[in-house]
């Protein structure tokens, strides 16, 4: 006669905090009836209604920002973009997380060589754009803001430095993903100004014609990048 195995059942997986935050967000723009264009109660009141601290709520705004359904503007709070059902959201935050580290990898493997290559085949225009982009990152970050635009165009000043249509090609592919990632980054606490920094040892690689150091640098910026704290329960 078989033996019974001693078993046990699973206990049920608690919703992550930021989930339900989400989720509560999106309840509320569809039970107070917000459309695209309209604003949200300010983050204070938000926290206070939702009973949790206000660094936890900006993290949730932050992962409906990546989905598209807010839109947070310095010094103007949150728009709303358009509506959606919650679980719509929850399942596209979950798609993300389980794809962020591929992302990751693969910029690991574009983005490393072609700093290497805009190294080895930059030109006076190529250092004007990004020093442009440097420029526009800069004003962003004094102005309190993330550096989100600066950010983009500094890593699209690379690829195009790098000559490199393949490269170029690949990184148009994943682009819509890097965006994702790139917002979600630079809303962590200290980062616009680390990422800045970052920024400018890579610039400074590409300039001094060293493709080791440039290599390097991207590589080191792209695991600072990618170090994403997510709330926890």
């Amino acid at each position: 006669m078989p033996t019974k195995r001693s078993a046990r059942p699973r206990p049920i997986a608690r919703p992550r905090l930021y989930e339900q935050l989400v989720e509560r967000l999106c309840e509320y723009v569809r039970e107070a009836g917000l459309a695209p264009g309209d604003r949200l109660p300010p983050e204070r009141e938000l926290s206070a209604t939702l009973g949790v601290s206000r660094a936890s709520l900006s993290q949730a705004l932050v992962a409906l920002e990546v989905q598209g359904v807010i839109d947070v503007r310095h010094g103007d709070g949150a728009i709303v973009r358009r509506t959606v059902a919650e679980e719509q959201v929850l399942a596209l935050l979950r798609d993300r997380r389980n794809r962020r580290a591929e992302i990751i990898e693969a910029r690991q493997a574009l983005e490393v060589k072609l700093a290497e290559l805009a190294a080895q085949r930059r030109d006076r225009d190529d250092l004007a754009e990004i020093d442009a982009a440097l420029s526009v990152m800069r004003s962003e970050v004094a102005a309190g803001e993330r550096g989100v635009l600066g950010d983009e165009r500094f890593h699209a000043a690379i690829t195009q430095a790098a000559r490199s249509r393949l490269l170029a090609r690949m990184m148009a592919e994943i682009s819509p993903m890097i965006a994702e990632t790139r917002v979600e980054s630079l809303s962590q606490p200290g980062r616009p100004a680390a990422s800045l920094a970052g920024h400018e040892r890579i610039a400074e690689a590409i300039r001094s014609e060293d493709p080791r150091r440039a290599a390097d640098a991207m590589r080191s910026h792209l695991l600072l990048v990618s170090d994403v704290e997510s709330l926890q329960d």
